[in-house]
């Protein structure tokens, strides 16, 4: 049982003004795993106090200076990537090879990253007789998920850290083992006090550090309501709000498609992490013509993806709570009340796993742009397949969502693959399985978010612009 009765602030660890605290449910056996303390108002304004302060020198701080902190960050990161990992998989059910592969690594990758780019980020430039400085914005309050929990933190904190800002996390309350290991590693590499800290919480902590006046900047990354409510909360004191948000991504397979290869990768994707990433593409879209011959590709490879304990060899683990599960399970059941016809999966959970939040993957053919599942972002593994006539129409079904975050494009000789990706209204392309950019921006159109992370786009988040004329 774990019992995390503080949080960190002002460099050290300090028990919450108010004796509150969240359970952590273990969502493979559906049992307390342990417990975090909640903050309340008093501890949001004693940690956000505290970075106002730091604020002030760590602002002014050199590349240097930066550059060596962030180089401590990655040896501690390195050296505790086992805790991380074990933490992951305790508080969302990540398999251990998952959790120790993309989702540890991939906090690590953005740290590397922002190395990487601080070495040569332009804070300053002449332009005719006038400067251009790019500063630090302020004080930052960060709300991360609990779906790709080191990811999502390390791709706020690490640019946040390098451009001279200061911090206040708030991870999700679903999910809050891995970032207390993470606030150890800060701690453990000599991060000055005030200059990162963490408190736990539910939507009221979340709202107050959104709407807190001396907070000078808001990244959200979740669901788009949770979204909207944060942009809500800190509209009044007209800071800067970034979001990644929601996604109903596409995946088109045009006819010079390797169509084996593109569905299998589509499959894959779909399943990994229990469906739960937003960038999942969850809208497989075919030519009309061939739906028979994608449909049994489609359930000869989810038949290979095998569902069970975290601690197996299994692909997927559970989803991470008894909520998630409840709205996936109100979704399948929607899909197959409004026609699509079910490929694989279905309602209820698999056969041998009726303690923990398993869920069947699932695939539906048939799909409508009109229903349900074709709209609504299921965040579990199911995916949705959908005929298109001709490269115009895929492109209509394509785009005529609420979301805009990453589409993938699979074609061959004939395929204007570029010349479609220019017409997709989506913040990340994919063509024909091209590999991951650490340094790519990633965001989305319309209500998958505004703004971007990762790279040198993530570090212009977290700067204000300055013009000094004749100077």
């Amino acid at each position: 049982m774990r019992d995390h009765g503080t949080f960190y602030i002002d460099g050290a660890w300090v028990a919450s003004a108010e004796p509150r605290s969240i359970d952590v449910i273990d969502p493979a056996t559906e049992q307390v795993a342990g417990r975090v303390a909640e903050a309340g108002a008093a501890d949001v304004d004693r940690a956000v106090a505290a970075a106002r302060r730091a604020f002030a020198t760590w602002s002014v701080t050199t590349r240097a200076e930066r550059l060596a902190l962030l180089t401590r960050i990655v040896e501690e990161y390195r050296r505790r990537e086992a805790d991380i990992a074990a933490a992951i998989t305790l508080e969302m059910g990540a398999p251990a090879a998952l959790a120790a592969g993309g989702q540890t690594k991939s906090g690590l990758s953005h740290f590397e990253a922002a190395i990487t780019v601080l070495a040569d980020y332009v804070f300053e430039e002449q332009r005719g007789t006038t400067r251009i400085r790019k500063e630090a914005i302020g004080v930052c309050g960060l709300i991360t998920p609990w779906n790709w929990p080191m990811n999502q933190v390390a791709c706020k904190v690490a640019p946040a850290l390098a451009t001279g800002c200061t911090i206040v996390l708030k991870p999700s309350e679903v999910a809050p083992f891995s970032a207390v290991v993470f606030a150890e590693i800060l701690d453990a590499a000599g991060v000055p006090p005030g200059v990162f800290n963490l408190i736990n919480g539910a939507a009221d902590t979340g709202a107050a550090l959104a709407s807190h006046r001396d907070v000078d900047m808001v990244s959200f990354t979740g669901s788009t309501r949770g979204g909207v409510a944060v942009a809500i909360a800190a509209a009044p004191t007209v800071k800067r709000v970034a979001q990644e948000l929601g996604g109903k991504s596409p995946i088109i397979l045009f006819p010079g498609a390797d169509f084996p290869k593109a569905i299998a990768a589509g499959i894959r994707h779909v399943m990994n992490n229990s469906g739960q990433s937003c960038n999942a593409p969850t809208r497989m879209l075919i030519p009309a013509g061939r739906m028979d011959e994608a449909v049994a590709l489609a359930r000869e490879e989810t038949a290979k993806v095998t569902i069970g304990s975290p601690a197996s060899d299994a692909v997927i683990g559970p989803v991470v709570s008894q909520l998630q599960w409840q709205r996936i399970q109100q979704l399948i059941e929607k899909g197959i009340a409004e026609g699509a016809t079910l490929v694989a999966g279905g309602p209820g959970k698999p056969d041998g796993l009726e303690t923990g939040y398993y869920v069947r993957p699932t695939v539906f053919a048939d799909v409508t742009s009109d229903m349900t599942i074709a709209r609504e972002e299921i965040f579990g593994p199911v995916l949705s397949i959908i005929g298109y006539d001709d490269s115009d129409d895929a492109v209509r079904i394509a785009n005529d969502t609420d979301y805009g975050l990453a589409a993938y494009l699979w074609g061959g000789d004939g395929d204007d693959l570029p010349g479609i990706a220019a017409r997709i209204r989506a913040g990340r392309i994919s063509i024909n399985g091209s590999a991951g950019d650490i340094l790519a921006p990633f965001g989305g159109y319309k209500m998958s978010g505004n703004g971007r992370e990762w790279g040198e786009f993530g570090f212009d988040e977290f700067v204000e612009l300055k013009a000094v004329l004749g100077g």
